[in-house]
């Protein structure tokens, strides 16, 4: 019988504690995580602006943007993808269509979370919150358009920079009152406030550790023993790819080689190993031969 990818998310989870969720932007970086363990994606909106269209993350992109990056990733892998889908990107039929079109797309989850529709960056200042009332109906709204019943809803709160940690619980715990799934606990900055939601939140919560943000960079130990289910890295991968080919793109136009750089890239071979280049070759050489 064939898992959907949200079954496919939720028995990850109950595989390995804390699930480490790897952060991708494209197919290619997908392929690397899954070829060396990891159990579980993510496809952060801040990767879909900046990677695809680069733009920040400032709510510019849209529904079919990030789609169009869910299909090639879960097209070429078969881990379950947790999706950011923003604010929902609009009212309850907008929010609707989201959770259909990403299912269709063949992510296992997204999260939601509760700033304003002209959203910040969650490790950003200034960020503004609709109130409890509107995102408990994004969340009904989201649960209601379930098309598989495993699709998970993740609800983000980012109440904690702007409202302190009182209402990011009070807003958690209303959010699993309205039926979500999971609680992403954004920005948050000491091991005992992860502790006091996992205490409280009677469902699986998620710890954010992206780099140069306000959450420390805790280790999975760590987080594992104040009762976080879910570590994610959203977009670590990324960080590193851009610093190497900037180093690279530099090397060429000042030295005019890329000699210098040689030791941090990967090899033809490497490439063609991760692609499983020659079972293609392979198989054209078959084809072809049958026509002679």
């Amino acid at each position: 019988m064939i898992q959907s990818a949200g079954k496919k998310f939720r028995k990850a989870l109950g595989e390995q504690t804390p699930l480490q969720i790897i952060g991708v932007i494209n197919a290619y970086s997908a392929l690397q995580a899954q070829k060396i363990g990891a159990k579980a994606l993510y496809l952060s909106g801040a990767g879909v602006a900046n990677a695809s269209y680069g733009l920040p993350d400032i709510g510019m992109t849209g529904l079919e943007d990030v789609c169009i990056d869910i299909r090639r990733i879960t097209s070429r892998v078969d881990l379950p993808l947790l999706v950011d889908a923003d604010t929902g990107w609009g009212g309850a039929f907008n929010i609707a269509r989201c959770v259909q079109e990403m299912t269709r797309a063949g992510a296992a989850g997204c999260h939601i979370e509760d700033q304003v529709a002209q959203k910040r960056c969650g490790h950003r200042p200034n960020k503004e919150l609709v109130s409890i009332e509107e995102m408990c109906d994004r969340i009904r709204a989201a649960v209601d358009a379930k098309i598989d019943p495993d699709f998970v809803i993740m609800a983000r709160t980012d109440a904690h920079a702007s409202e302190g940690q009182a209402s990011a619980l009070k807003r958690a715990q209303a959010y699993v009152d309205a039926g979500a799934d999971m609680i992403f606990a954004e920005a948050i900055h000491t091991l005992k406030e992860y502790e006091d939601f996992t205490s409280v939140i009677k469902v699986p919560v998620l710890a954010n550790i992206t780099e140069f943000g306000a959450t420390p960079m805790f280790t999975v130990e760590e987080l594992a023993s104040v009762g976080i289910d879910m570590v994610l890295y959203p977009l670590s991968g990324f960080r590193a790819m851009n610093k190497a080919a900037l180093l690279v793109f530099e090397s060429i136009l000042k030295q005019g080689s890329q000699s210098s750089t040689i030791e941090i890239m990967q090899t033809r071979n490497e490439l063609y190993e991760m692609l499983d280049y020659h079972s293609y070759e392979d198989k054209l050489d078959e084809l072809f031969s049958k026509t002679k």
